[in-house]
């Protein structure tokens, strides 16, 4: 396999109290009448129910079969995937989360110098969420790829899940983008062994945005391969920053920040620093790569 170019910086998001804050399913709720506390106090409940009848339920599956036990009883009748999507649009996002989207891929498109060496910037999502309803927000023309949970549907409703993201596999999403594989999804697997020049997004040009102790399964795999880490917190919410706080404080992450994106604040200033950073690292190799060649040319003797 040919060398990969590495001139991408991608910066892979959390989503649910991350860009929004709130869990995506809010617009669900209340489109439906549906009492969202009562919801999810039914589903924290399906793992213990389950067990006692002998089965095992992954807690990360039981809200997605609650929303089609739900949709099967009529409380979510009509349910399919375009409403999801509908439903996407009327969510709400942290102050700056829409322009700072832009900002980040301003930061290397219009510089001259990253432009000479045809460097990029890609933003990825990987939710436990629903890909649909983060399909249908603000935000999605800024998006390159989403990992989320994804429905079937039968009889203009839906009736199965298609694909799962747990917080487990956000892991494997993340090699997904290293590798790749969802720009050459015929050609590369994400099994399959790759020499680390010619992964298309090295982990060291990543970085990785969330919120909470659920994201320590990627946050391990992006620092262990050279990526950065960030927490963020909600500031209407105590726990929150403890949460992000104890983060920062274990070392999983290489800061936490207030999840507020607008220009001049903390995570804007963090964040821009970081892609800089790597974009500046990006253009050191390439100009040593092009003096080694310049280098390797035969010269006259005198």
């Amino acid at each position: 396999m040919k060398s990969s170019s590495q001139n991408i910086i991608a910066i892979v998001w959390d989503f649910d109290k991350t860009l929004i804050p709130y869990y995506m399913q809010k617009p669900l709720f209340e489109d439906y009448g549906v009492n969202e506390s009562e919801f999810w106090k039914e589903v924290n409940a399906l793992p213990a129910f389950y067990r006692e009848q002998g089965v095992s339920m992954s807690p990360d599956t039981a809200y997605l079969n609650h929303i089609l036990t739900y949709v099967e009883e009529g409380k979510f009748k009509g349910l399919n995937n375009s409403k999801l999507r509908e439903l996407g649009s009327k969510l709400d996002f942290f102050p700056g989360v829409l322009e700072f989207f832009k900002t980040c891929e301003d930061l290397i498109s219009q510089n001259k110098d990253y432009q000479k060496f045809d460097l990029r910037l890609e933003h990825y999502v990987v939710s436990t969420g629903l890909t649909e309803v983060i399909r249908g927000s603000k935000i999605h023309d800024h998006i390159k790829g989403i990992w989320g949970c994804e429905f079937i549907e039968k009889n203009g409703q839906l009736h199965s899940i298609a694909y799962l993201i747990d917080n487990t596999t956000k892991t494997r999403a993340l090699f997904e983008i290293n590798k790749g594989v969802n720009v050459h999804p015929e050609e590369i697997s994400v099994n399959q062994t790759m020499p680390e020049g010619t992964r298309r997004v090295p982990f060291e040009n990543m970085i990785y945005i969330a919120d909470g102790p659920s994201d320590v399964p990627a946050f391990s795999v992006m620092k262990k391969n050279g990526g950065r880490n960030f927490a963020v917190y909600n500031p209407d919410h105590p726990q929150s920053f403890k949460q992000a706080q104890a983060l920062f404080k274990e070392s999983r992450v290489d800061n936490c920040f207030e999840a507020d994106y607008s220009e001049g604040t903390t995570a804007y200033r963090w964040l821009t620093s970081e892609i800089q950073e790597i974009a500046d690292q990006i253009l050191i190799k390439k100009k040593a790569q092009l003096r080694q060649g310049k280098e390797s040319v035969p010269a006259h003797i005198n």
